[in-house]
């Protein structure tokens, strides 16, 4: 659907759910990582770039503390004080613990909060790596400042983000994705410095497509193998600190130094290790690769980023393995790997622009083929961050 229908849906479910008109209209978009698995954890740095599915909430202030919530992706409706935020006890309405989570940490940032009606409507597929649940976050952030009168700037609302989704939701997630969120520009990608929350623009090149390619292997990052990978980083850092005490996190360990001393970490944290500090290495790459257009540097830095998620980070699954295979022998193909924490979901390739077309459908057929599931292909174009919408 286009733009005008999109609003005549939601403005009509808003009306029968809430007896209202929304007043309000923001949005958030997703994000696929173009280099950069697990490193914003380890302080490094991410090539991200937003994509153009997002998240809408169509809202209105209300004269009390209530927050009403509901959705028209997902079944059911939640509502909550501002008094008294606690998760939600149903497991049908824990997508909104992101937005719990975000007026929490917001109130204990001594933002005080009015409450409001919501509507959601997102284009962006759930729990596939493309950032869902950031583009909730800070589309719930920006509903907040717009009625409860303050302004926060990009980079304390992907700050916010992050703490709510670590503290309230208990992914102990980078801030890569609440970032990429917050602050990303239309028609570039974006090379983030995680330490310092910097980031600069990087074209990429005109005659390059960007297809996102849905493996439909939905991951569940909370609980899961994802908090173990950030503790093994962790436990690296400690060792390696114990050799040279500069060392704060993975990305202040060159290719070098790890060789030299990795034979004192655990054979699994050296692994983990090895996998994020070549991973920085590749992001710093990309950064000039893909201006230029540089076809073979971006295999190769595509391909050994796949193989060291596959083998050293092992975040792989067969539905990625599979997808990978039949992105790699897809028409204008340049380069394909993981998106996302890996696990299932997303991967992303880079295709020459005029292939595109005929790109998506053999894809989708190849993988079809060997898996026996449906995926869900489709070209991205870089767009703005968090905001009010455009309408």
């Amino acid at each position: 659907m286009n733009t005008e229908q999109r609003q005549q849906l939601i403005a009509h479910a808003f009306s029968t759910h809430f007896g209202a008109t929304p007043t309000l209209w923001c949005r958030a978009p997703g994000r696929v990582d173009l280099m950069g698995s697990h490193t914003d954890y380890n302080l490094g740095y991410v090539m991200t770039m937003t994509v153009d599915r997002d998240t809408w909430m169509a809202a209105r202030p209300r004269a009390d503390r209530l927050v009403r919530i509901a959705s028209l992706n997902l079944p059911g409706g939640s509502e909550f004080s501002l008094d008294d935020i606690q998760p939600a006890n149903n497991p049908e309405m824990r997508w909104t613990d992101y937005i719990r989570g975000v007026a929490k940490v917001l109130q204990d940032a001594g933002h005080p909060l009015a409450g409001f009606d919501g509507l959601i409507h997102s284009t962006i597929p759930l729990g596939s790596g493309l950032s869902s649940s950031a583009a909730l976050e800070m589309v719930t952030a920006i509903v907040f400042q717009q009625v409860s009168d303050f302004r926060l700037d990009a980079v304390q609302m992907a700050r916010l983000g992050q703490q709510a989704e670590n503290q309230f939701v208990g992914v102990s997630c980078g801030i890569l994705d609440q970032y990429s969120s917050a602050l990303g520009r239309a028609g570039a990608a974006l090379l983030l410095d995680c330490r310092d929350l910097t980031s600069r623009d990087v074209p990429v090149h005109p005659t390059i497509g960007v297809v996102i390619c849905d493996t439909k292997a939905e991951r569940q990052l909370v609980g899961t193998e994802y908090a173990d990978r950030r503790r093994q980083c962790e436990e690296g850092v400690r060792v390696l600190q114990q050799r040279q005490p500069e060392i704060r996190s993975l990305r202040d360990v060159p290719v070098e130094v790890f060789e030299r001393y990795k034979q004192h970490l655990p054979a699994v944290v050296a692994k983990r290790c090895q996998f994020i500090i070549e991973e920085n290495t590749r992001v710093l790459e990309l950064k000039d690769a893909l201006p230029r257009g540089d076809k073979q540097k971006l295999h190769h830095l595509f391909h050994a980023s796949y193989v060291g998620a596959r083998d050293l980070y092992e975040i792989a699954v067969p539905a990625m393995e599979a997808m990978l295979n039949a992105m790699l022998e897809g028409p204008g193909v340049i380069a394909a790997r993981q998106a996302g924490a890996g696990f299932g979901g997303c991967m992303v390739a880079l295709v020459e622009a005029q292939f595109v077309q005929h790109f998506v459908p053999y894809v989708t057929q190849a993988y079809t083929g060997k898996t026996g599931v449906q995926p869900s292909i489709y070209s991205v174009a870089a767009v703005d961050g968090a905001g009010l919408l455009n309408r």
